[in-house]
């Protein structure tokens, strides 16, 4: 289930090398010699005829793995895992001949590639929690500040900007109460033989059906699992996979949806992603300062949740106890997935880290379209003071449109000018002022920012050890 570092841009460009660490086949190929030598003690433990000479031997074979041996074997046998036994038998001498005793070879392929994404998960849960600290703490910072909404990226009633991070946030939270909930019902393959039966393990335990559920217990709780899949065929259930993979893509989409928007509002020129001093923007426009960033977010999201769709595919296409046609398809999908997601939260947790608001080009966007949401609000004063309600609302609405297209042609909005000039309105120079107060336009905004910090995120991000946002690679 791993792909070869230096051979995929995902090693060399984007994932981080704890993630990529994971996925090496030295952690992978080092696991299958973990779970051989876990198999052997437990069968000791139950009576099998397996000296403590022969655990010894095994444990001093276990770090003198010969690639080119194995890559020699695999030619001859032209399967891996085959190839990998019998050279650590070689190795491992008369002890050799304990090995796999019982198992097939979905006993190292799968129980290993279970707690290989075990591991992975549990990182991205940390790199979760950095990005959505680093959120947070931008929200926090911007709670108050007004900016402009957009519903269909038309300009919409008035937010601020800590409000629209908090929907971001809110995204990467759902994902992660999604982690936890898979990692909390991970299970291991454990014991179960060559099509899910056992048989094998009973024939070993001379028919004693109690020491093999124990084998099958002991050998999941030596691995740090709760237990095994009460039930499997020769592999565990790949909708393992999907469940998985469905985890992953959400993490994508909430990352692309956080990329894409800070595109809109750094095309926008009201937020920006951090630019390096010495970075290039364009070869050929030296003054552009492209969010390269959240375009490469967007860029590897888009992959891994094309990518993820193999889960469900493969899950759906096993025949009966297991066909091969899930290998290769994992062997790429699965480890690829898990260093993309690691990628897009590296990127996220870097660029909330260190966002950039332009307050000043906010504050005019908002200015530009204030005298609109102003008006129903002047609309009514001037009713109270003394105006005709349809009247004014027909000269509300003349000036409105003449204003409309003022502003499509370029012009300034004049409108709240307008309607302070018409005498009909009756209004002072206060009561103008105090309509386009752009903080009575956002409603519960900030409040809901600093009720959803503090009741939501903290006590989630509480029961997490967050990693903390890094500097991308490239």
């Amino acid at each position: 289930m791993t792909s070869v570092p230096g051979q995929s841009p995902l090693y060399e460009r984007y994932a981080s090398r704890e993630m990529a660490a994971i996925f090496s086949p030295e952690r992978r190929y080092g696991l299958w010699r973990e779970m051989w030598i876990a198999l052997a003690k437990a069968q000791a433990d139950l009576g099998l005829p397996i000296s403590a000479g022969d655990l010894a031997a095994l444990d001093e074979a276990q770090d003198k793995l010969d690639w080119a041996r194995v890559g020699e074997l695999e030619k001859i046998t032209r399967h891996d895992v085959v190839a990998h036994l019998r050279h650590f038998a070689e190795q491992a001498g008369a002890a050799g001949g304990k090995l796999h005793l019982g198992a097939t070879s979905a006993f190292v392929t799968d129980n290993a590639d279970l707690l290989l994404m075990r591991e992975a998960l549990e990182f991205l849960r940390g790199r979760i929690a950095g990005t959505v600290r680093a959120l947070a703490d931008f929200a926090a910072r911007t709670e108050s500040i007004p900016t402009l909404a957009f519903t269909h990226f038309q300009p919409a009633q008035l937010t601020t900007v800590g409000k629209r991070a908090c929907l971001w946030i809110q995204d990467f939270l759902t994902d992660l109460a999604d982690l936890q909930h898979l990692l909390s019902e991970f299970l291991c393959r454990g014991t179960k033989g060559t099509t899910g039966t056992q048989a094998s393990y009973l024939t070993l335990f001379d028919g004693d059906h109690d020491k093999v559920k124990a084998l099958d217990s002991s050998f999941a709780q030596n691995l740090g699992f709760s237990g095994s899949y009460p039930v499997t065929g020769q592999t565990y259930p790949r909708k393992q996979d999907s469940r998985i993979l469905a985890v992953l893509s959400g993490i994508a989409q909430s990352s692309h949806k956080f990329g894409t928007d800070l595109r809109l509002l750094q095309g926008l020129g009201e937020l920006e992603e951090p630019f390096d001093e010495d970075q290039v923007g364009s070869s050929a426009m030296a003054y552009k300062r492209n969010p390269v960033r959240a375009e490469r977010m967007c860029s590897l999201a888009r992959r891994l949740i094309t990518d993820s769709l193999n889960g469900p595919l493969t899950a759906a296409t096993q025949w009966l106890e297991r066909s091969l046609d899930d290998s290769a398809n994992r062997r790429l999908v699965m480890p690829e997935a898990f260093l993309t997601a690691d990628a897009l939260l590296s990127l996220a947790g870097g660029i909330a880290a260190n966002l950039t608001v332009h307050e000043a080009v906010v504050r005019s966007h908002v200015d530009r379209e204030l005298p609109f949401m102003a008006s129903e609000s002047l609309l009514m004063l001037g009713t109270m003071r003394g105006g005709d309600r349809q009247e004014l609302h027909e000269r509300l609405r003349v000036m409105s449109m003449e204003t409309h297209e003022a502003v499509a042609q370029g012009g300034e909005n004049d409108l709240v000018e307008k309607i302070a000039a018409d005498p009909d309105f009756n209004l002072s120079d206060e009561d103008v002022a105090e309509a386009l107060n752009a903080r009575l336009f956002v409603g519960r905004a900030p409040e809901q920012v600093s009720e959803y910090l503090e009741s939501t995120v903290e006590p989630a991000l509480s029961q997490v050890q967050a990693i903390a946002p890094e500097k991308p690679r490239i």
